[in-house]
């Protein structure tokens, strides 16, 4: 593991404003510097940096993190990676903290796996060049042109669009010969051993005799890429044969790279690399069938296009492709086995937290041919007109065939449709079973109104039993939302009160006027605190920790547990020069979401949005803002301590006890002097 002083130099010595401005546009806003969000996509700037607490927050979509976690986000790269990619940067050396055996084993590890990804490097350039070059590339290149990849005459690439051009090389486009030892030959040469060529599944040992033979023969060949551009395996295409021109119908279509260390083809997608940053943007990913499916979609401007790798999509794909957008369309083909991969593809989004959608394209055709034949603006038409995936299935279930089937077929398809529409987890879709079933009616021409009651009835039945037992227990006590305090009530006996006695309400005067301005307040000097630290330790701010309570009291120490008035200051850079100059205690010893994470739940938003853009621009103004507030709470408390004098005063009254009367006026005029300053 990476040592905590290694994590510590990274975050100190890193500067977050010059990482993250490498993928986001920042401009300086006061204190921080402030961008489009990455992570969803708007039209004005609600992204904000802070250099000073190494922190980013985003306004719209609530995504926050420090410097390690916007390359996780943003690239896909695990904890570890991201640390040893920034560890570079800043020139620091990696501590572990392992004996040095385990080091060293760590180490041999690691080395073994960069050899896997460098010999499929090797093989990627190989291929790319027997493209080039193979006399018998030239059946590759007529599939490319077939598909509207490449030039129609002479020089494949001559005249070609430049996006078109962008996605060969963006995918890596190769071709493996038809010789049986080729690339084996080449890796030797490289001095690569064959026990690594064959882990990854470049070359397999023959089965008789010795020597190895090439995995990939007569093949269009894509290169598979990691989310950090690596590549993990690859896909070949088949070919027609070069002599005669026939395609062997015994091979199969398409063959993957086997299995290994760095590829696992259920945890990939093809073209994600690719794709990251437009889907990013979009907020949305199309899925599609396959590869040539995404490469000829992205050759024509529609590069938010991924697709899985020779299986079904699968939870951990959707998982992954979740960390890029919510939202995923599906855009299968027209066919048996894409209606079927659409329905599978239900639960797997589900279990992925992503939004599905269904886009249809018309005449059963692939999203290759109809791009090619309708244009990329008929394409994302029909993608705009996608619908919620629910909505499609009960459509495709209940299609034109409908009424041509007999009475038993009818039936099986109603009840799968109400079965679909029970299965819905989401409580405001089950609001809308009455509409479905409208719907549902409309769309088969049931003859009769008793048949559409029934029918109704049916789906209303299956909506209300999914939604009994789909219920938490306790739904009848809402809680309080975020923010929303539950309303305070005095029992007349103890806490609890019996069941058949009405709550009072404390009315007393103090809170029905100061409740709220109390909060307030106290959020205000949070903020400044937040706005820089080390005014915990100014004996001038001490009367604000003693005069806070709740929520904001319980942040206030866990702030000062945290603040290092000696952490080194965050570096500057030509493109982002030193703000103007600031008193020491800005920085925050802990990380920032380690301090979030301690925070009370009710005021987190409000301190994530501090940390990321403080209102104060200079110390001693949030100092001042600070003292003035604790006056405020002060004056505020001892008004509440008065209101409860004279409720006091007002029982003893009724009493009649003269001493205890007389110590409470000596007591109401001491506090309004310690009110006036006197």
């Amino acid at each position: 593991m990476i040592s905590t002083k290694t994590i510590e130099a990274i975050r100190d010595r890193v500067e977050i404003v010059a990482v993250i401005s490498e993928s986001v546009k920042l401009a300086r806003k006061g204190r921080s510097f402030v961008g489009l969000c990455p992570f969803h996509q708007e039209k004005t700037p609600s992204f904000n940096v802070n250099a000073d607490k190494g922190f980013f927050y985003c306004f719209g979509c609530k995504e926050k993190g420090n410097v390690f976690d916007f390359l996780m986000k943003v690239e896909g790269l695990t904890f570890p990676e991201a640390a040893r990619r920034l560890a570079d940067r800043a020139g620091i050396e990696i501590e572990e903290t392992a004996t040095d055996a385990e080091r060293r084993e760590a180490d041999a590890a690691r080395r073994a796996v960069d050899d896997l990804y460098a010999v499929n490097q090797l093989a990627a350039h190989w291929f790319e060049r027997q493209l080039r070059e193979h006399a018998s590339a030239r059946t590759a290149w007529d599939e490319l042109r077939r598909r509207g990849l490449a030039s129609s005459s002479g020089d494949p690439l001559e005249d070609v669009p430049p996006n078109v051009k962008d996605a060969l090389q963006a995918f890596r486009i190769g071709y493996a010969p038809p010789t049986w030892d080729g690339l084996t030959h080449f890796l030797a040469q490289q001095g690569i051993s064959p026990v690594t060529a064959t882990k990854v599944g470049l070359i397999a040992p023959r089965k008789t005799g010795a020597g190895h033979y090439d995995w990939f023969r007569h093949r269009l060949l894509f290169a598979i890429l990691d989310v950090q551009g690596r590549v993990i395996g690859f896909s070949g295409r088949i070919l027609p044969d070069p002599e005669t021109g026939d395609v062997d119908k015994q091979s199969p279509k398409y063959i993957n790279s086997p299995e290994s260390p760095i590829y696992q083809k259920g945890h990939s997608l093809f073209g994600l690399y690719q794709a990251r940053q437009s889907i990013r943007k979009h907020d949305e990913a199309i899925l599609v069938e396959g590869n040539f499916d995404v490469v000829s979609l992205h050759a024509r401007g529609i590069d938010n296009v991924v697709a899985p790798l020779g299986t079904a999509f699968t939870a951990l794909q959707a998982k992954l492709l979740r960390r890029y957008a919510p939202v995923v369309t599906l855009l299968f083909d027209g066919d048996l086995a894409g209606k079927k991969a659409t329905r599978e593809a239900r639960e797997t989004c589900r279990a992925g937290g992503l939004v599905a959608k269904v886009a249809v394209l018309s005449g059963a055709k692939d999203p290759d041919d109809f791009v090619r034949e309708r244009g990329p603006e008929a394409l994302t038409q029909a993608v705009r007109a996608a619908r919620g995936i629910l909505e499609h299935l009960i459509e495709d279930t209940l299609d034109e065939t409908f009424v041509r089937g007999d009475a038993h077929e009818r039936a099986a398809r109603v009840h799968e449709a109400v079965k679909l529409i029970a299965s819905e987890d989401d409580p405001t879709v089950r609001a809308m079973a009455q509409t479905y079933a409208d719907g549902i009616a409309q769309r088969i021409g049931l003859p009769d109104a008793a048949s559409f009651r029934l029918l109704k009835d049916t789906v209303t039945r299956a909506l209300a039993e999914a939604s009994r037992e789909g219920a938490p227990r306790g739904q009848g006590s809402a809680a309080p939302r975020e923010g929303q305090e539950a309303q305070n009530v005095v029992h007349p006996s103890g806490s609890g009160g019996p069941k058949n006695s009405p709550p009072i309400t404390d009315i007393s005067p103090w809170r029905a006027r100061s409740r709220d301005q109390r909060e307030e307040i106290g959020l205000s000097i949070l903020g400044c605190f937040l706005d820089f630290p080390d005014l915990i330790d100014d004996p001038g701010c001490e009367e604000a920790i003693r005069e806070l309570e709740g929520d904001a009291a319980l942040a206030v120490a866990i702030l000062s547990s945290s603040t290092s008035a000696s952490a080194p200051p965050v570096p500057s850079s030509p493109a982002f020069p030193p703000t103007s100059p600031q008193k020491a205690g800005q920085k925050i010893g802990l990380d920032v979401l380690e301090i979030l994470a301690h925070v009370p739940a009710a005021i987190h938003t409000f301190a994530a949005q501090r940390l990321a853009s403080p209102r104060h621009e200079h110390r001693e103004e949030a100092r001042v803002e600070l003292v003035s507030n604790a006056q405020k709470l002060k004056r505020l408390g001892l008004s509440r301590q008065k209101a409860q004098v004279v409720e006091a005063l007002h029982r003893i009254e009724r009493t009649g006890d003269p001493a205890a009367e007389d110590a409470l006026l000596r007591e109401m005029d001491r506090r309004a002097r310690e009110k006036h300053g006197l």
